[in-house]
């Protein structure tokens, strides 16, 4: 199995501060991004990444987010194996001191 690229919190909130562009998605349940999300995340929980894989383009790289990295590793693991261009943030939102809404 291929490994996963991993981008840290301290990484994504320089890119973000640059004004990079980025595709970030959410896979944390709807009461956990209630209490914040990286402005400009998408939210689609874990459970249904299956049935929205409409939602994804092959040609652009999503940046994947959870509260500690496992599920989006998991997230990660499961895309990449469909073709898609996937990159986990490590240490997910319980390491992200950056701004959220």
């Amino acid at each position: 199995m291929e490994p996963i690229k991993t981008i840290t919190t301290d990484e994504l909130e320089k890119k973000l501060k640059a004004g990079e562009m980025l595709e970030l998605v959410d896979v944390r349940e709807d009461e956990e991004v209630e209490q914040g999300m990286i402005p400009g995340a998408k939210h689609i929980r874990m459970g249904t990444i299956p049935e929205n894989l409409q939602e994804f383009d092959k040609e652009k790289e999503y940046i994947f987010i959870c509260r500690s990295g496992n599920r989006s590793g998991n997230v990660c693991y499961f895309l990449q194996d469909q073709g898609y261009k996937v990159v986990n943030m490590v240490g997910g939102m319980l390491d992200w001191n950056g701004e959220v809404k």
